[in-house]
């Protein structure tokens, strides 16, 4: 994980999502440079990933007495939908709320939305237990549905709630559906870029704003796309040497040192403030 550079729209994305949010969704883009320039980003670095995330629909241009973007009204869902995977995944799923299943049968003359459901599924943690079936821990059923209206795919799907009744070993059975090794290899590489980091703020007694949001915004960049591979399945359901434990713990650790002061380098550097009107 640490050898891969970040992409600067994953950078970006991670701003908007941690701090612009509350501070009204806009950043000029003098100031955003400013920002992701102490990312090792550069200017044209920036506005080609500005571009990227503008035919995405994930920001819109907006000039404020200086030009500069504003979060879409379209993606703020998704950002609080994401906010839910990242947080949420920190405690496992309990075994007693069920599961999320979701059927689906698409034509084959439409065989992109075929495509666009799986990907979707599985960016929301679900697991594919047999063709055209596809289950998740149960408090990832809202979650679900409303990714499915959102990008206009619900009248492919039929979604349950379901309990699990017999037959087999599902501690086992779960292996078959989720692949463990490659998650847990993931969680090995967080752990092994952001031990040495926490044992070092620790050494130094906490950073400074700038600091903090040098460090804070690659983490959580990183860490963002973990609860996407990893279901969040509960704790009977997993290995005895399951690894992100200690990932989670690691993250939560650093998350609470880096979270404020980076939030108040980016206020120094904007002059915004919580509660700006984002309109």
């Amino acid at each position: 994980m640490s050898d891969s550079p970040l992409r600067p729209s994953s950078l970006i994305t991670t701003v908007y999502g941690a701090f612009l949010r509350r501070l009204g969704g806009w950043i000029s883009i003098a100031d955003l440079i400013t920002l992701m320039d102490e990312l090792d980003v550069d200017g044209p670095a920036v506005r080609s990933a500005i571009s990227r995330l503008k035919k995405r629909g994930v920001l819109e241009p907006e000039r404020r007495g200086a030009s500069g973007y504003r979060l879409s009204e379209t993606a703020r869902p998704v950002f609080d939908e994401g906010d839910r995977r990242i947080f949420a995944s920190l405690e496992p799923a309990d075994l007693a709320d069920g599961w999320a299943m979701a059927v689906f049968s698409v034509p084959e003359s439409e065989r992109s939305r075929r495509y666009q459901l799986r990907s979707r599924l599985t960016w929301l943690g679900f697991g594919n237990i047999a063709p055209g079936v596809w289950l998740a821990p149960g408090r990832l059923l809202d979650d679900a549905r409303g990714m499915l209206v959102r990008l206009g795919l619900s009248e492919y799907v039929h979604l349950f709630a379901a309990d699990y009744a017999a037959f087999s070993d599902l501690a086992q059975t779960v292996g078959d559906w989720w692949d463990f090794p490659a998650i847990q290899t993931q969680y090995a590489a967080f752990t092994d870029t952001y031990g040495p980091v926490a044992e070092r703020l620790a050494a130094q007694g906490g950073p400074g704003p700038a600091d903090a949001f040098r460090h804070y915004v690659p983490l959580l960049t990183q860490w963002r796309r973990l609860p996407y591979l990893d279901p969040g399945l509960p704790t009977e359901l997993l290995p005895p040497d399951w690894n992100a434990v200690e990932a989670r713990r690691l993250f939560q650790q650093l998350h609470t040192i880096l979270q404020t002061p980076s939030l108040h380098h980016v206020q120094e550097i904007t002059g915004l403030t919580e509660g700006t009107d984002g309109t």
